[in-house]
Order: C-alpha cells, then structure tokens, then sequence
C-alpha cells in the first residue's frame, strides 16, 4: 500500500468521508490496525486493543461479539463435510480414526480462522463507522 492511499484513508477518518472497505477488510484479516494497517489489532489471542500503537486509532468500540465464532463453524463445518465423505467413502478408514484425524483439522482449521475472522469484522466495522467507530459529531447525531 503506498503512502497517498494511507493519507486519503487518515483524511477520511478525520473528515467523516466514507472509509474504503476493501482494505480494511484485508488489514483486519491480517490482524493489523484498520486505519493504519500496520500497528497489531490483537492484544492476544482474541482480544483487541483499545486503541492502535502505531496511529492511536481507538479501537475499543468493536463489538465483534459471537459473528467470529458463527463464521468460523460455518465455515469449518462446510469444508470438513467432504473430507468426511470422501474419506468414508474412498478409504473406509476404521471410524474412531476418521473421527480423530477429522477433529484435529478441524480444530486446526477453527483455531486459524477465529482471530481472522475477529479482525474482519473489527475492519468492518471501522470501515463503516459502526459502533461507535464514527467522528464524535456523528455519534451525538446517532443517539
């Protein structure tokens, strides 16, 4: 990302402009600060910082709430659907093996994707200005 596009999107966080979404969805997959995109958005694992090291953006708006957790099994629970078919069906594997090679990807997969999807829906929300992620004249007018 080059350095006209970072100032267009400090300028349109200070201006009340629209915000790019596409980007910030990109940082927040990347777990980095929305505006900036290059402070880290996580404290952890799961938790957000209350605000940006590097831009001072505040971030403890968020409120990402269960939405990570629902995509994370959406997601994880179509992906193993055909491992579970084709492994059944191809190599008839004894049951107790199928199952535990079939959660630890599972769990695998799970653990990868949560804070991923955590820092996707941070990033849109910022991108949005929802939850408090608006300019302070704008948040009064919310009310």
């Amino acid at each position: 990302m080059d350095a006209s596009t970072t100032a267009d999107m400090a300028r349109a966080a200070d201006t009340g402009d629209e915000r790019p979404v596409k980007p910030a969805l990109w940082r927040g997959w990347r777990r980095r600060c929305p505006q900036c995109g290059t402070g880290p958005l996580m404290e952890s694992y799961l938790k957000v910082r209350d605000h940006c090291p590097v831009c001072n953006e505040e971030l403890h708006h968020q409120r990402a709430d269960d939405g990570p957790a629902y995509l994370t099994i959406l997601v994880v629970g179509h992906l193993m659907v055909p491992f579970f078919h084709f492994g059944f069906t191809i190599f008839r594997p004894d049951p107790m093996v199928l199952f535990s090679v079939l959660s630890i990807i599972a769990v695998a997969i799970g653990l990868y994707l949560l804070p991923r999807f955590k820092g996707l829906l941070v990033g849109v929300q910022w991108a949005k200005r929802m939850h408090g992620f608006a300019p302070p004249e704008q948040r009064q007018e919310q009310v």
